[in-house]
């Protein structure tokens, strides 16, 4: 819904009542993502596309309907085998789509319908977002299944989960045990500009066959991951990021070991010196508090200047690749050059968890572990235990925000 929010600020704006299908989910070919919206007006007005005109049809009529009923549903569309040119994907695809109502306000403040009493949507927060710029970052959080209207608007994404988006999703669940849940799973989504459906559990100790599903959206750049050093252990990191969704930018100042042949995972590949493309992208505002900085370059002349950059960065993960001996040469080099106490404090050795990686593959592994740990806020003293061990929820409360670095090992 995201996509096509900004169409549907005039209905907003004016009291219009709409429904919106949104895809939850795609299987076989189909052209069109999960988080895509079509809208449908009272007027009959369209915004938006599911499948290029295939389906369509079929999803106004829907929509129509849901804005009589005020009622949501799920409705599947896919290829008939009897008919291909009947409701469905001629080109083969199944599309599972969640089409919902919503009852805005007038500009005098009253509703248009009286199924608005049921609707529990944040309106003003959805017409101040749909009054901003497309491209401003965002979240959408909705219940797939039968249930009230509702809908959890975050319009600064950076900070969830603040006690007020708790707060709202268990207004969404019906459960705070939920809540939490929720919000646990949902700030990795977030935090990592992806969309998708989680479920979530009333109860804590099990999940039971009562849960509840959510349909997550964001509207956010993909957080980056900055490999500094062109080697093995680089190229396997890459691959490793971009299968968590980061942008993968690998930077090393010898050209003759640095190209996008070498390194097909990462998505930009630079000839710089390290602590000045940094310092580029920096004063560009490319780099924030969702980033990781990892620095393989085992160099000192790298990356001694590069640390005393990346040390003062409010990022979300640094690590540096090197065996005890180099990393207490390297904090000494650091003190000498002006480096703070505190700032030193969050260069540790090793880096990763202990997994007793050797080839560059689990070494990707082992730091990639750490930095999931980091980027899911466990606080970095936690122990993190093989989940037999433990009891509870899978998936735990939020904490606060993780910043500390690490250093690495390889002994």
């Amino acid at each position: 819904m995201l996509d096509i929010l900004n169409s549907c600020s005039p209905w907003l704006r004016d009291g219009t009542r709409f429904a919106v299908a949104t895809i939850v989910s795609a299987t076989g070919s189909v052209p069109r993502a999960v988080g895509t919206g079509m809208a449908v007006n009272d007027d009959g007005e369209v915004a938006g596309s599911l499948s290029g005109g295939c389906v369509e049809g079929a999803v106004f009529e829907a929509c129509r309907d849901a804005m009589e009923t005020g009622t949501s549903r799920r409705e599947q569309f896919g290829y008939s085998d009897a008919d291909a040119f009947a409701v469905g994907l001629t080109c083969g695809g199944v599309l599972d789509v969640l089409i919902q109502p919503f009852y805005p306000e007038g500009r005098d403040g009253e509703a248009r319908t009286g199924r608005a009493s049921d609707q529990l949507v944040d309106l003003k927060r959805m017409s101040k977002l749909a009054e901003r710029p497309s491209d401003t970052p965002a979240a959408l959080i909705r219940r797939l299944d039968d249930g009230p209207l509702t809908a959890v608007v975050v319009l600064e994404p950076a900070d969830f989960p603040t006690d007020d988006d708790v707060g709202r999703l268990e207004v969404l669940t019906g459960d705070r045990n939920a809540a939490h849940a929720a919000a646990s799973q949902v700030q990795t989504m977030v935090a990592n500009g992806q969309t998708g459906t989680i479920r979530v559990s009333p109860h804590r100790e099990v999940c039971g066959d009562d849960y509840i599903s959510l349909l997550v959206e964001t509207r956010l750049e993909p957080p980056r991951l900055l490999i500094f050093g062109a080697n093995d252990f680089s190229a396997a990191l890459a691959k490793m990021g971009r299968a968590l969704g980061y942008r993968v930018t690998l930077c090393d100042a010898r050209r003759s070991f640095t190209s996008a042949a070498r390194f097909p995972d990462a998505d930009d590949v630079v000839v710089a010196q390290p602590h000045q493309y940094l310092r580029s992208e920096v004063d560009a505002q490319r780099v924030d508090r969702r980033t990781a900085i990892c620095v393989l370059t085992h160099d000192p002349k790298f990356d001694i200047p590069l640390l005393q950059l990346a040390l003062t960065l409010p990022v979300q993960y640094i690590g540096a690749m090197g065996s005890r001996r180099s990393h207490a040469q390297r904090t000494a080099a650091l003190a000498e050059a002006g480096m703070r106490p505190e700032q030193l404090e969050l260069l540790h050795s090793p880096i990763g968890l202990d997994l007793g990686a050797v080839t560059p593959e689990e070494v990707a592994v082992s730091i990639t572990a750490e930095i999931v740990a980091g980027r899911n806020r466990h606080h970095r003293w936690q122990p993190v235990e093989p989940l037999s061990r433990l009891s509870g929820p899978i998936h735990g409360h939020a904490a606060e925000p993780w910043h500390h670095v690490s250093a690495t090992r390889h002994d």
